[in-house]
């Protein structure tokens, strides 16, 4: 699934980048590249199995203090959320990868690897 415009404003003035990516079906594991960041301009992820979520991470929420919950939901029928701690955030500001679970729903979850520039 191509993104719209109106999602690349979305994601543009929110000060993050996220991946989209579309698929749908029986089965299988999707493997999805990272949406490419311009650099500096924030963070970019990977989810497995994607089947319209997006996650996305502003540049104010990596000095957090305190943990983060997002919602991924995206163009999919549904929602999982994720949670990042703020130990995971400084790690993301420091440039470093990291890899959560999100919730699971309709039995099944999404393994995430973000990264920030």
């Amino acid at each position: 699934m191509a993104i719209t415009r109106k999602m690349f404003l979305i994601q543009l003035a929110s000060g993050g980048w996220a991946l989209t990516a579309g698929g749908c079906g029986g089965g299988g594991d999707y493997a999805a590249a990272p949406a490419p960041a311009p650099a500096g301009a924030g963070c970019a992820a990977t989810i497995a199995g994607n089947h319209g979520h997006v996650l996305t991470i502003a540049a104010a929420d990596l000095t957090s203090l305190v943990d983060k919950t997002y919602d991924i939901q995206g163009s999919a029928d549904h929602t999982h959320s994720v949670t990042f701690t703020a130990a995971q955030l400084a790690q993301l500001k420091a440039g470093n990868p990291v890899s959560v679970m999100t919730t699971t729903t309709l039995a099944h979850n999404h393994a995430i690897d973000e990264r920030c520039t």
